[in-house]
């Protein structure tokens, strides 16, 4: 019964190795979950999963080849070598009532508890709306969709409606993981953690164990050895787009800051509209008055800075190729200059595009952006994002 799941993560993407099924395999005849759905869940993830991002697609593949009793036929629940005596206990305690439970174990026989199941089984022979006892859409059973009831368990509804049930079978709780999807705070953190140099600098205020027993050992008492804590020793140079087009992608924007000032101690950003061209701000409620040159900037900053540069990249080519092209003020060299002197001053570089890639294409100050940048533009993504640390590093 199992063979359909694993169809179900091929298609789904999950990488799975005949090895990894056949431990599956083995843990399941060993008895490891326990026999509940929850355990097999939990199991099947931990020994068929190994990369984060496919977390998300093990859900999808899971809820395909699990997604309801309407999968498993009758016939399937005659003989306990199909499907395991426990697993169809639970789900006679979910479809029988107190009083029918109570008449089965007055009886003490196992096979009337699973001909009362059968008979539950077949009195629904189709899909149901309404009413308060079958699983159904749009009435008050407290199993079903698109319905209502105060503790129920939701079962095949895109998304919540009255945010009152207390289970949620179809919920993907991994998504964010996915290498296809926008990314959240913490997924971008575990990004960020690919590009890490990390040294030891600061106070010694940090235990040295090793260290300590070795002293202890030596001097025959407790010796306590300290030493400096080990940080992130990368240096990284943000510059951010704001305003116009990138006001849809604020909130992104705002979560990749967000997570790369927790995790790189040296980090210093600065502001630019549209293009880079002979000024930047770091304040934008003071953009007009307390402009930062961009020359400056190229000379304060050393080789070794990780330069990142987030942005739409949407906009007139002429901002770009052509003197007087930025559309707030007339900007004396074109702004291909000031990239092309920004990648030659570090060549440890990437721009960052949360426009997805797909529509890269329809946009030619894309095109011409990822030329200047020697194909080093990278969509915001979980994977672009992987990518993009791959190359700074």
């Amino acid at each position: 019964m199992f063979l359909p799941f694993l169809d179900s993560l091929r298609r789904q993407g999950v990488p799975v190795s005949l090895r990894e099924w056949l431990d599956l395999m083995a843990g399941m005849a060993a008895g490891i979950p326990g026999w509940s759905v929850d355990g097999f869940y939990h199991f099947a993830r931990l020994v068929l999963v190994k990369d984060e991002r496919h977390l998300d697609r093990f859900d999808r593949a899971f809820a395909e080849a699990f997604s309801g009793l309407e999968q498993v036929p009758v016939e399937a629940l005659v003989s306990e070598r199909t499907i395991p005596r426990e697993w169809l206990e639970q789900l006679a305690e979910k479809l029988l009532s107190d009083q029918e439970r109570a008449q089965v174990e007055a009886s003490g026989s196992f096979e009337e508890l699973m001909a009362r199941l059968r008979e539950r089984l077949a009195e629904q022979q189709s899909r149901h709306q309404g009413g308060n006892k079958w699983i159904g859409t749009a009435g008050t059973s407290p199993f079903g969709a698109y319905g209502y009831n105060p503790e129920g368990v939701r079962i095949g509804q895109q998304e919540s409606r009255h945010r009152r049930a207390v289970k949620v079978w179809d919920r993907r709780e991994f998504r964010d993981f996915d290498d296809s999807v926008e990314l959240g705070t913490r997924n971008i953190k575990v990004a960020l953690k690919r590009l890490r140099q990390w040294a030891r600098h600061g106070a010694a205020e940090e235990l040295d164990l090793p260290a300590t027993i070795r002293a202890t050992a030596d001097h025959g008492y407790i010796d306590v050895q300290t030493r400096p804590e080990r940080r992130n020793a990368v240096k990284v140079l943000l510059f951010l787009d704001v305003g116009g087009s990138m006001d849809d992608h604020t909130r992104l924007v705002d979560e990749l800051f967000s997570a790369a000032r927790a995790e790189f101690k040296h980090m210093e950003h600065f502001y630019f509209h549209n293009c880079l061209y002979e000024g930047v701000w770091t304040d934008n409620r003071r953009r007009w008055t307390e402009q930062t040159a961009t020359w400056d900037i190229l000379h304060r900053y050393g080789r070794d800075y990780k330069c990142i540069f987030v942005g739409d990249a949407s906009m007139s080519p002429y901002e770009i190729v052509a003197p007087g092209g930025a559309n707030e003020h007339w900007n004396p060299e074109p702004g291909e200059i000031w990239l092309r002197r920004a990648t030659e001053t570090w060549p440890d570089h990437v721009w960052l595009n949360p426009v997805p890639r797909p529509h890269w294409r329809h946009i030619p100050s894309i095109a011409m952006i990822g030329q200047i940048f020697e194909n080093r533009m990278m969509p915001l993504t979980l994977e672009g994002l992987t990518q993009a640390m791959r190359l700074l590093g």
